[in-house]
């Protein structure tokens, strides 16, 4: 049985499910970027994409967690649902990662770029779904203070 948080309780939940969901960002990027410091060499993607795969499940771990407000609005809550997408999009990309590692791991002239494309769209397309999902829960949130504040 869940209890709904509402004032202080909330938003300290939320600030810590930020965090971790950043954390998690942080960690993709920095496996996403590594590897093109040295992209001839397949083998030195081994490690990172267990970070990737890391970052990619604690950011859907931050996102399955509800964050939503008793008094949110039906439209809130289906925004904060998007981000859950996101790390959806973040795992495919992780999949696609340990895939085309074990496709092409005996192929001595493939280089990082074609092991990391359908990861690269993936980690595009989940950023995409993050950054249009966190502007509409803004501007959705202004809205429904804004609201509550005319109706008292």
């Amino acid at each position: 049985m869940s209890t709904k948080l509402t004032g202080q309780e909330l938003e300290k939940r939320r600030k810590q499910v930020e965090s971790t969901a950043t954390f998690g960002l942080i960690l993709i990027c920095v496996a996403l970027v590594a590897p093109f410091t040295r992209p001839a060499d397949i083998e030195y993607l081994n490690v990172f994409r267990w970070i990737y795969g890391s970052g990619a499940l604690i950011y859907l771990i931050a996102r399955l967690v509800d964050i939503s407000d008793p008094m949110d609005s039906p439209r809130l809550k289906r925004l904060r649902r998007m981000e859950f997408w996101a790390g959806i999009s973040f795992g495919l990309a992780t999949a696609f990662w340990f895939i085309g590692q074990h496709k092409y791991h005996n192929d001595p002239y493939i280089g990082a770029l074609a092991v990391l494309w359908n990861t690269i769209m993936f980690t595009l397309i989940g950023a995409l779904i993050q950054i249009v999902a966190s502007w509409l829960i803004y501007s959705q949130t202004k809205k429904e203070i804004k609201n509550r504040g005319d109706k008292q």
